[in-house]
């Protein structure tokens, strides 16, 4: 996998996962925040379709792309830079065409410490810190960001944006900005949610890679 996959990833579910840190926080952010949280647990199902860039001026890096999940309670299905995951409640499978090469997996969705897209939208809730931010007007669009700033002093991330659209309720760009100089933007480019899915689109089917090495870790 690209190295910079993993930031990538990491990122996206950073985006979309919940606040409760019993620490004094800024009330009128909270409210927002709960309202987001209040907002994704009312859908059945969601599709989102984003972009996301990465940024660093020091190691010359920079790099856009696009990808879409689509989330249904705790599975999901994940599309990001050619690399397809999957997760149908039980295992997860990580499907990389480019390398012909599938590793299927055990994930608990309970686990607090497991980064996935089913926190994607609700992140919020463990371990930071946030206060009311700027404004922005985007196409006539309210957006109010939140900063978040991880309460523990060894986190990899220095502070993050969070932008919600205030009509709507829902997460319209996350900013974050790393200890190492880097910067992650993610932007929603659609959010549709209740959408008719197919029965069959977290049921992984093996037969259809007959040429793919398949590592079972589970």
């Amino acid at each position: 996998m690209n190295f910079y996959k993993k930031p990538l990833i990491a990122a996206l579910l950073f985006c979309f996962a919940a606040f409760s840190t019993g620490f004094a926080q800024d009330t009128k952010a909270k409210t927002l925040l709960d309202q987001v949280s209040a907002k994704v647990k009312s859908y059945d199902n969601m599709f989102i379709d984003f972009k996301y860039g990465l940024s660093n001026d020091a190691a010359g890096i920079n790099q856009e792309t696009r990808g879409d999940v689509t989330l249904d309670g705790d599975k999901y299905k994940l599309n990001l830079m050619g690399t397809t995951q999957m997760y149908d409640g039980k295992k997860l499978y990580t499907i990389v065409p480019e390398d012909e090469e599938i590793t299927i997996s055990t994930q608990d969705p309970g686990d607090d410490d497991a980064i996935t897209p089913s926190k994607m939208l609700t992140f919020f809730n463990k371990g930071y810190s946030y206060k009311w931010d700027i404004e922005q007007n985007v196409s006539g669009r309210k957006i109010q960001y939140i900063k978040l700033t991880p309460i523990d002093s060894n986190s990899e991330l220095k502070s993050a944006l969070l932008g919600v659209d205030v009509q709507t309720k829902h997460i319209y760009r996350l900013i974050m900005t790393q200890k190492n100089g880097s910067k992650i933007t993610i932007t929603v480019n659609s959010f549709k949610t209740n959408q008719p899915l197919p029965g069959n689109l977290f049921v992984f089917d093996e037969s259809k890679y007959g040429d793919y090495y398949i590592n079972r870790l589970d």
